[in-house]
């Protein structure tokens, strides 16, 4: 039933929030790149992403081919914008997850899965009827449209959203999309409302729950503090949240001399203070 109701959503295309309207099952593709099949560009144990997720055996992360996002410092542009990329089918979608299970790993992270979500959700299916039994984590840059979010509560286990900016022209400058600051707000609402903060196992691997990230941007173009105080007035005040320091020019920053260059370690302290100062209570990672 929820993969009949998302297939609804892919012609015309209204998975994500750009609503581009793409007729995607009868072969168009959406203004993020996607067509009807599902494409990854690659998958595997992860052992760089947070520690909940990591645990012992890495995190079985599937890399999706494209983005709704169009960011201009994106430093995944070969996945981002598909220039590497194989088709899949749902069955072989299970098949990848059921193979990383076998591996050992703690969960499966689908990495920008949002313009894949019936494909997805029916990969999970054959799965689950196969004996997946991993946390599924979804792993994306915030901008998610409550109605699909909606159809994935007692599916996703875990929500790993960037929360990126506390400004409309900035998003708009620098990931080409409109509302971004408003809709992911809705987003990590909806997030939270579905699994609530993050739970860890005796082990201390992630369970289910909220984690969410935040990229620190030269001269605090994401507007750090804003987006700390939602996060701790309107979601929670123990989130888990991930302070990231690793932006560093990419893709066509070049483009961009404001944001052509590395943060320094002083913008990185301003960032973990107003954490610390708007969410005293906050699970800094």
């Amino acid at each position: 039933m929820r993969v009949e109701r998302l297939n609804e959503l892919l012609e015309p295309c209204r998975i994500c929030p750009r609503e581009c309207g793409a007729l995607r099952i009868s072969g168009e593709r959406g203004e993020c790149g996607a067509g009807k099949e599902i494409e990854i560009s690659s998958f595997g144990p992860h052992h760089g992403e947070e520690g909940p997720l990591v645990g012992r055996g890495g995190s079985g992360t599937i890399f999706f081919a494209f983005c709704s996002l169009h960011c201009v410092f994106c430093q995944n542009f070969e996945i981002s914008r598909g220039l590497v990329r194989n088709s899949v089918t749902a069955s072989g979608l299970a098949e990848i997850m059921l193979g990383l299970q076998e591996r050992g790993c703690e969960n499966i992270n689908l990495v920008t899965p949002t313009h894949y979500l019936p494909q997805i959700v029916e990969a999970v299916a054959v799965a689950a009827g196969r004996g997946l039994q991993l946390p599924l984590v979804y792993n994306c840059g915030g901008y998610e449209r409550i109605e699909s979010l909606r159809l994935l509560e007692r599916i996703i286990d875990i929500y790993m959203p960037d929360f990126k900016y506390d400004d409309e022209k900035t998003a708009r400058k620098y990931s080409g999309v409109s509302g971004y600051p408003r809709i992911a707000r809705a987003a990590l609402r909806e997030m939270h409302r579905q699994v609530g903060d993050l739970s860890l196992d005796e082990d201390g691997a992630a369970l289910k729950g909220l984690l969410i990230r935040h990229l620190v941007m030269p001269g605090d173009l994401a507007g750090t503090a804003g987006l700390m105080e939602f996060i701790a007035r309107q979601i929670s005040p123990r989130s888990w949240i991930n302070i990231m320091e690793q932006y560093r020019p990419a893709y066509r920053t070049d483009r961009y001399p404001e944001i052509d260059r590395r943060i320094t370690r002083r913008e990185y302290l301003d960032a973990l203070a107003a954490a610390g100062e708007s969410g005293p209570g906050f699970n800094l990672l």
